[in-house]
C-alpha cells in the first residue's frame, strides 16, 4: 500500500490541475463570448446610425443640404467607422470612410491617410459647413467631443479652433498623441465656394499634458480634392 501512495498523490495532483485548467478555459470562453457580444452590439449601434430611423438636427442646415441628405439615404450605406457626438451643438453623426460628396451628404467622413478613429495619432474628419458641421461655428476651447468606435468610447476636449487657407493641410499631419481634427469650409454662410477652411483640434480629455505636435507629410485637401501640398511642421497661414 505504501508503494501506491506516491502514485495516488500524482494522480490526484494531475486531477486537480486538470479541473483548474477546465475551469479557467470555461471562464475564458465566457469572457470571450461576452466580449464578442459587446463588440457585435456596438457594431450594430454604429451601423444603425449610418441609416438613422430619425432625422438629425437640421435646424441650421441649408435647404439644399437637407435635400441632399434625404437623397443620400436611398443609396446603400457603407459600414460606419465610428459615431461622432458633440453635445454642445446637438451633433450626432456616423463617421463614414472617405470624403466624397455622397459620403458627406449622409454623414461626416474620415479623411484618407489620417489615423483611424480611436487609434493613436491624428484622426481627420471632414463635414459640410451647411450640413452636419455648421454647428462648429459655436465651438470654443474646452468643449467636449465624444467618439464611439468598436474599441470603446473616448472623450476629447477642444484644444484649438482656427482658420487656414485650403492648401494649408499641415493640420492633418500625424501627431505624437491621439487627436481629432475636424475640417469644414469657411465662412459658414459664404455664398459660393468658400475660400477658407475652419479647423477644430481636440485631444483626449483625460490627457492633461496632451499637445498634438505635427510631423511632416503629404496630403490633398479633403474637401476640394486640389492643392497637393507638402506640409511643414507647425501651423502656418492662420487667419
Amino acid at each position: 500500500m505504501d508503494a501506491r501512495r506516491p502514485l495516488l498523490l500524482v494522480e490526484r495532483t494531475c486531477l486537480i490541475f486538470g479541473l483548474v485548467g477546465l475551469a479557467s478555459w470555461g471562464v475564458f470562453q465566457m469572457q470571450f463570448a461576452a466580449s464578442a457580444q459587446q463588440s457585435l452590439e456596438r457594431f450594430v449601434t454604429l451601423k444603425s446610425l449610418a441609416s438613422p430611423a430619425g432625422t438629425p438636427d437640421q435646424s441650421l442646415w441649408s435647404p439644399g443640404r437637407v435635400s441632399a441628405w434625404r437623397k443620400a439615404l436611398s443609396a446603400p450605406a457603407p459600414d460606419p467607422l465610428a459615431v461622432l457626438r458633440i453635445p454642445k451643438i446637438h451633433l450626432e453623426a456616423p463617421v463614414l470612410p472617405g470624403t466624397d460628396d455622397g459620403t458627406l451628404d449622409r454623414g461626416v467622413g474620415h479623411i484618407e491617410d489620417t489615423a483611424n478613429p480611436g487609434a493613436e495619432g491624428n484622426t481627420g474628419i471632414a463635414g459640410h459647413r451647411d450640413g452636419f458641421f455648421r454647428g462648429l461655428k459655436d465651438i470654443i476651447r474646452g468643449d467636449v467631443i465624444e467618439l464611439d468606435t468598436l474599441q470603446g468610447s473616448d472623450s476629447y476636449r477642444v484644444e484649438r479652433v482656427w482658420v487656414v487657407d485650403p492648401d494649408d493641410v499641415s493640420v492633418l499631419d500625424p501627431t505624437s498623441t491621439r487627436a481629432l481634427t475636424l475640417v469644414t469650409c469657411y465662412p459658414f454662410y459664404f455664398v459660393g465656394s468658400a475660400p477658407k477652411r475652419f479647423i477644430v483640434r481636440a485631444v483626449l480629455a483625460d490627457d492633461k499634458s496632451a499637445s498634438a505636435s505635427p510631423t511632416t507629410t503629404r496630403f490633398t485637401c479633403p474637401l476640394c480634392g486640389n492643392w497637393p501640398f507638402v506640409a511643414v511642421p507647425g501651423f502656418s497661414r492662420v487667419s
